[in-house]
């Protein structure tokens, strides 16, 4: 069995490790003849060498006007594992205490926004998927979507039968459409803003979300999705305005 993955599991770091393993190997030393042998200047080898006699696992003895460090038997590693041990559930109880003192902290700051962002064609099918796991759970199955005509095609390459599956879960939709083209499927309304096209931009508002997708310089679809209950009531109350004036 490899000793020095265990070791670093155990929490020691590299030069703990040669340290701690040279004094087992050798024996004993002074810091400098010790900070020679393994190559660790002299003063991190003193560091090092009283965070290792405080888990309990270097000593030292003085001889004349020297002082010596050597390793304390191993099986000293399992004293130190109880003390660590003892040391968390110290902690835990601690925490526990103030964790009510962190929670009113965090309530009186209010909910707040979550934001996650995709790449690719896989990022954009990944979206699509929690706009229909996240709507198929609502009483009402309806998102909202802002839609120019330059970023449709780059859409649904990785998800070719989004549609189908949201007619399957009698999902509806609203669509504001800028630019030329597009087709009104099933449980679907189409109103055109402008035959002007317009940038290459996506929003779907559904829920307490807000998904924004564009292209970038290669064109290649990337997105977000912004979880936030205050944001999607105004682009739903935008959207609706907008939506009531088109004729």
């Amino acid at each position: 069995m490899e000793v020095i993955p265990i070791l670093k599991q155990f929490g020691l770091s590299e030069k703990e490790i040669i340290i701690y393993l040279c004094l087992l190997e050798t024996g004993p030393h002074s810091v400098r003849n010790l900070a020679e042998k393994t190559k660790i200047n002299r003063g991190t080898t003193y560091d090092i060498l009283k965070s290792l006699i405080d888990l309990g696992l270097v000593g030292y003895y003085h001889k004349a006007t020297k002082q010596y460090f050597i390793a304390e038997d191993p099986a000293k590693l399992n004293n130190a594992i109880d003390q660590k041990l003892q040391n968390l559930n110290e902690v835990k109880e601690r925490i526990n205490q103030v964790i009510p003192s962190l929670k009113s902290l965090y309530d009186q700051a209010g909910e707040k926004p979550v934001v996650k962002y995709y790449e690719g064609h896989q990022g954009i099918k990944t979206i699509f998927n929690d706009v229909l796991e996240t709507v198929d759970q609502l009483s009402s199955k309806e998102y909202l979507v802002f839609s120019t005509s330059t970023i449709k095609d780059h859409l649904y390459k990785a998800f070719p039968n989004f549609t189908k599956q949201r007619i399957s879960k009698k999902i509806r939709v609203k669509v504001i459409a800028v630019g030329h083209g597009g087709t009104t499927a099933e449980l679907a309304e189409v109103k055109s803003l402008s035959p002007r096209e317009g940038s290459p931009t996506y929003i779907i508002v559904y829920h307490d979300k807000v998904v924004m997708i564009s292209l970038s310089s290669k064109d290649e679809p990337r997105g977000i999705i912004i979880e936030d209950p205050a944001l999607a009531a105004t682009q739903r109350q935008l959207f609706e305005y907008i939506w009531r004036n088109i004729r």
